[in-house]
């Protein structure tokens, strides 16, 4: 019997922040966690998940020749593009979804600066899209959560068993999020999170249950405890000779240096 064919989907992942929350003069995205950049870690996660067929990578310009250096040296095959990026993330997300492949089908956007994340998780999340229309990788929140007014003081305490923190990648057919951006864009709407574009248009995503390790490296003290979340996972098999991506990523392809 034929395999059947597995839907297109193009990764969207916008990595041109100017990361200003972490007060750096340098890009996140090049920023090294155990010897490996932070953008590298991301795109080899992507470039070994089995549902992705192809990568658009958003980025600065003045970030695009340190990047396509790594980019060489580690041999990422699916990434087919560079796109600037633009002043919103809605935007850079339009920038890079306009040059996926015409045979897409799905979008999966994730951030760069979320390197922890597994393969495992990107395929179930396309998976869930390709059922649901839309989907994304999300945890239930520990802490107790808190609606605050102006003033700083507690209005209301949300319920914590239907809250959820949201993560990325997020997935969507394409024509869907196409037809949501296209709306966001007449009504004049700029949105921070990718899943409220389609919720706009009355289309409820479908959380798909991730790990709390997938965190978004937004401040100095994320890249400490990234640091620690991956020397743990690498410590039970990792011999002197082996790199921090032989582990994690053990199919991923290096240039002989």
């Amino acid at each position: 019997m034929q395999k059947e064919k597995q839907p297109w989907c193009c990764a969207v992942v916008p990595a041109a922040g100017n990361s200003s929350r972490m007060g750096l003069t340098i890009s996140k995205q090049l920023i090294s966690l155990l010897g490996v950049p932070v953008l590298i870690h991301t795109l080899l996660a992507l470039e070994k998940a089995q549902r992705i067929h192809e990568i658009i990578l958003v980025v600065r310009k003045e970030d695009q020749p340190a990047i396509q250096q790594q980019v060489e040296r580690f041999s990422l095959q699916k990434l087919s593009a560079f796109v600037e990026g633009g002043a919103t993330r809605q935007q850079s997300v339009e920038a890079g979804a306009a040059m996926a492949a015409p045979q897409t089908q799905y979008l999966a956007i994730h951030d760069g600066a979320r390197p922890l994340v597994s393969s495992h998780m990107i395929d179930r999340v396309v998976e869930d899209a390709i059922q649901y229309r839309a989907a994304v990788l999300g945890v239930p929140v520990k802490d107790t959560i808190k609606t605050v007014d102006p003033q700083g003081f507690v209005q209301d305490t949300p319920d914590r068993s239907i809250l959820w923190a949201v993560q990325t990648p997020q997935v969507f057919e394409r024509e869907l999020y196409l037809s949501a951006l296209s709306q966001a864009k007449s009504q004049g709407k700029e949105y921070t999170d990718d899943c409220q574009l389609v919720e706009a248009m009355q289309v409820r995503p479908h959380i798909c249950r991730g790990e709390y390790s997938n965190l978004k490296l937004t401040t100095q003290e994320d890249i400490l405890f990234a640091e620690a979340l991956l020397a743990d996972a690498i410590k039970p098999s990792c011999g002197e000779a082996d790199t921090v991506e032989e582990k994690r990523h053990p199919t991923y392809r290096k240039d002989e240096q």
